[in-house]
């Protein structure tokens, strides 16, 4: 059954069209994106009062984090780097049973839906019960994670990560006991995910995720690498997020890591480097020479004090930027958005410092990064509103006190760098609304089941 949705205002090819529609085939499909408003559909769904835009992509998430926020924000609780932060993450990943990995993950990306998130990137590597032992099926808690998106109805990516060591000549780590497995056990627990979906839910898909070079040894990433890029996946890896990440690169490889997975041809169009912040001008031109993405995620990395991503040399040599919401220690893909700029801005004592490089302006830059730069990196036909591409939109209240002031010549900075949440009214995945006027017909529910959770994991924190 076709759909026609008619907003007040359309934004297609970097520009708010007004009088236009969106027309949306029977699988969920764009079959054109300034349809006439009269155009013959089953069913019109009028949207006044709103502008229609391209749903954001979250390229990078660790759902089951969510549980973490407002409980690392304290020396005594998680010391003073990311090091010691990960001992709280700790906790939370070895205290959850399935049931619970689902809940956490709801509430994940029901926030993600009402931020205009329409597309979730998952580097999962939850795989085993709290001993270290594989369930019945060794995909148990991946399941559970993509039965969790598709309950919200938001799409996913679910990329299944590898994590076989505590690093270069450590011992093992038993907060990392969750995630063990083997290269091989690895790879057919992998290959058996993605032949269950890879017909079965149109809004699921599978990727690979080598977790880091500390996590996955040489050996073992190359086989990884070469079976993603068989299968077409795309292939995600946090890269140089910490300086002591580089530092023992540098003692096992002879290399920073960009450097040595440029040398292990490792790098290419299939591969994100997730944060990709301790790099030097010779690392960012192998990306862009590769044709890699970098995936920042600068508001997990202002709360970890990663540091700052050389953005504006990042985009200068031709890489495309995505975001992720990482840690969830907020869900805002437009903050995520601003700061890539703003902390430009911090260090440089300068302004707009990503505005008018190749004569893109950086509104329309940041919200490229935010939709379809982060589609690319997923390898998901989605991020903008071309026909053909996936319906997946997001609607905004024009009347919303944040963007007050507007005409649709200046709306995009606007929403770029001042829209709030609550602006945010409908959202659509493959067509279909999931959020209409700001409700989501499961959200008392998620919400209920996850204070549950969240009550019953830190009071058994408190009696350790």
């Amino acid at each position: 059954m076709s759909t026609l949705y008619r907003p007040d205002l359309l934004f297609y090819r970097g520009e708010f069209l007004r009088h236009a529609s969106l027309l949306v085939d029977d699988l969920g499909y764009v079959s054109a994106s300034n349809a006439n408003r009269a155009a013959s559909a089953d069913t019109v769904i009028d949207l006044p009062g709103k502008a229609l835009l391209p749903g954001f992509v979250n390229a990078h998430s660790h759902a089951f984090q969510r549980l973490i926020r407002g409980k690392a924000e304290s020396r005594a609780a998680s010391g003073r780097d990311f090091w010691s932060w990960r001992g709280c993450m700790y906790h939370a990943a070895s205290s959850l049973t399935p049931q619970q990995v689902y809940d956490v993950a709801r509430m994940a990306f029901l926030e993600m839906v009402m931020a205009g998130t329409t597309t979730v990137g998952e580097f999962h590597y939850l795989h085993t019960g709290p001993d270290g032992r594989p369930y019945d099926d060794p995909n148990e808690l991946a399941k559970q994670v993509i039965a969790a998106a598709q309950s919200v109805g938001i799409r996913i990516v679910l990329l299944r990560t590898a994590y076989f060591r505590a690093g270069y000549n450590l011992p093992p780590d038993p907060g990392q006991l969750r995630f063990i497995e083997t290269a091989a056990a690895y790879l057919g627990n992998t290959q058996a995910l993605l032949r269950e979906y890879a017909t079965s839910a149109p809004a699921v898909s599978i990727g690979v995720a080598p977790h880091s070079i500390r996590a996955v040894p040489l050996d073992a990433l190359r086989s990884i690498a070469a079976w993603g890029r068989e299968h077409h996946l795309p292939i995600h890896m946090h890269v140089a997020e910490q300086v002591a990440e580089n530092d023992a690169s540098l003692a096992e490889y002879g290399a920073t890591p960009v450097a040595f997975l440029a040398r292990e041809k490792i790098l290419g169009p299939h591969f994100t480097g997730v944060h990709s912040i301790h790099m030097d001008t010779a690392e960012i031109q192998k990306l862009a020479d590769a044709g890699s993405t970098i995936c920042s995620c600068p508001t997990t990395e202002r709360n970890l004090g990663d540091g700052i991503l050389a953005a504006d040399l990042a985009i200068r040599a031709g890489v495309p930027i995505a975001f992720g919401s990482d840690s969830q220690a907020q869900i805002a893909p437009l903050e995520d958005a601003r700061q890539l700029d703003y902390h430009l801005r911090l260090a440089q004592q300068q302004r707009v410092i990503l505005d008018q490089i190749d004569r893109i302006s950086l509104a329309e830059r940041l919200f490229n990064c935010a939709t379809v730069n982060g589609a690319n990196a997923l390898k998901v036909n989605t991020g903008s509103l071309e026909p053909g591409t996936c319906a997946d939109f997001f609607t905004v209240d024009l009347k919303d006190p944040s963007i007050a002031g507007h005409a649709p010549g200046d709306l995009l900075p606007l929403l770029v760098f001042s829209l709030e949440r609550t602006a945010i009214r409908d959202v659509a995945v493959q067509g279909k609304l999931i959020l209409e006027n700001g409700s989501h017909r499961q959200q008392a529910n998620i919400l209920a089941r996850y204070q549950e959770l969240h009550q019953r994991v830190w009071q058994d924190a408190g009696k350790q």
